[in-house]
């Protein structure tokens, strides 16, 4: 029934999942725990997300707690096929091929929705955006396909969901506040152990680390523009930095825009810096933050990278009107030659670089983000009677349960407040 690549590509999947679960020891901690106490036995999940071996120790911890599971990639470039394969082989129903088409990447939601799943786990919305599309046309702006049907006769079977990205937080709290929302979602992107190690450390290394497998680039001595700084660009830019980079960093956000220059980055409107910029490094989850008045700017030889969610934050529309001619530089480098001779350079089709190019976050951090997805799902299964259709932050507990047991497994210990010390915190009357 699942749809993958090869399944001969299953042994090497296996041990790159089994390398990664070595450094996943939270995850870990809490799939023992699940194949313990079978909390979410028979409940069954639909999960949309980047088909890696971090994701497939997620799956396979949801498993071990006896959920049924079907799995369909959350990006057409980001699915590794032998992780597919190797999933595939423990009993899980995978619909994932890297370089789906759209057509086949909507084909694949629509392939892991007939299950009539409890639990939906997203990356972006697009799953939770087709169960939604025909009562909402909040979506609408993202792809066509999204409005052809809907599934509201799934809706009375799901318990809730959970999402994994700032783009998709942000569609779901639109969706909120449009009064359309069918059942409750958890925004795992907001998690502390998520958001400001994920999306900050994460992004920040393999986003990098994409760029350099595509081109080889030298960070040291370059402009780097960085158009976005939430928790994705921070993390960018610090690392663009430690490589030496001259950095800048464009940004409407006025608080945003002091923070970072504050951190010692030059900060402009992205105009003027389209005409310093070395790499464009767009973050922003946006559409057309990178368009063609800055195209014009750009000097020859610029490179375009994009590693926010969707492939709308690069207008590639304009970029490809305005070229002469189109062609591929090398693996993953269009070369686009515009009519003064000037060239720019697209990285992945302008899909998010550190998964179309490199690897993903390192296993270490993801180990945080995951654990936050798994104890979600068991909360929502727990609580599925008292939950509104909200869009709830990850609970606190949660939260602290993750980072403990992170400190635990680096082995830190850290201080523990007196009883006097408690007993200040929660008094009014103790003063100076």
């Amino acid at each position: 029934m699942s749809y993958i690549k090869d399944i001969k590509l299953a042994d090497e999947g296996k041990k790159r999942i089994a390398w990664a679960e070595r450094n996943m020891p939270v995850l870990s901690s809490i799939k023992k725990e699940f194949e313990r106490d079978k909390p979410l036995k028979d409940v069954k999940v639909a999960a949309c997300l980047h088909v890696t071996v971090e994701t497939a120790n997620l799956i396979l911890a949801l498993k071990a707690g006896g959920a049924k599971i079907r799995l369909a990639g959350s990006n057409p470039l980001s699915t590794q096929d032998d992780v597919s394969a190797a999933l595939v082989e423990e009993g899980v129903e995978v619909f994932a091929i890297r370089g789906e088409n759209d057509k086949e990447y909507y084909e694949c939601i629509e392939k892991i929705l007939t299950m009539e799943p409890n639990v939906i786990l997203d990356d972006g919305s697009d799953t939770i955006a087709t169960v939604h599309s025909k009562s909402s046309k909040i979506f609408d702006f993202w792809d066509p396909t999204t409005k052809s049907s809907g599934h509201e006769e799934l809706i009375d079977g799901i318990f809730g969901a959970c999402e994994e990205t700032t783009t998709g937080v942000v569609r779901l709290r639109a969706l909120e506040k449009d009064n359309a929302l069918k059942f409750p979602v958890i925004a795992v992107n907001d998690a502390k152990t998520k958001m400001m190690f994920d999306n900050r450390y994460g992004t920040g290394q393999s986003a990098l680390h994409g760029i350099m497998n595509a081109t080889n680039f030298l960070f040291a001595g370059k402009d780097v523009v960085i158009i976005g700084y939430g928790w994705c660009g921070r993390g960018i830019a610090s690392r663009a930095r430690g490589l030496g980079s001259n950095v800048i960093v464009v940004e409407t956000d006025p608080t945003k825009s002091l923070e970072a220059s504050m951190d010692g980055f030059r900060v402009m409107p992205m105009l003027e810096a389209a005409k310093i910029g070395d790499l464009f490094i767009t973050a922003a989850g946006d559409i057309s933050v990178v368009r063609r008045e800055h195209f014009e700017e750009m000097k020859d030889g610029a490179i375009l990278a994009n590693s926010g969610h969707f492939n709308v934050e690069i207008d590639i529309e304009d970029l490809e009107e305005m070229a002469v001619s189109v062609s591929e530089a090398k693996e993953n480098v269009m070369e686009y030659k515009l009519e003064d001779g000037r060239r720019l350079y697209l990285l992945a089709e302008g899909r998010l670089v550190n998964l179309s190019c490199a690897y993903g976050h390192p296993s270490e951090v993801m180990d945080m983000s995951f654990a936050d997805q798994a104890l979600s799902v068991k909360y929502i299964v727990e609580n599925k009677e008292k939950l509104e259709n909200k869009v709830y932050s990850v609970p606190k507990e949660i939260d602290d349960e993750v980072a403990t047991r992170k400190l635990e497994a680096m082995g830190i210990e850290i201080e523990r407040l007196t009883e006097e010390q408690v007993k200040y915190l929660n008094s009014w009357e103790m003063g100076t």
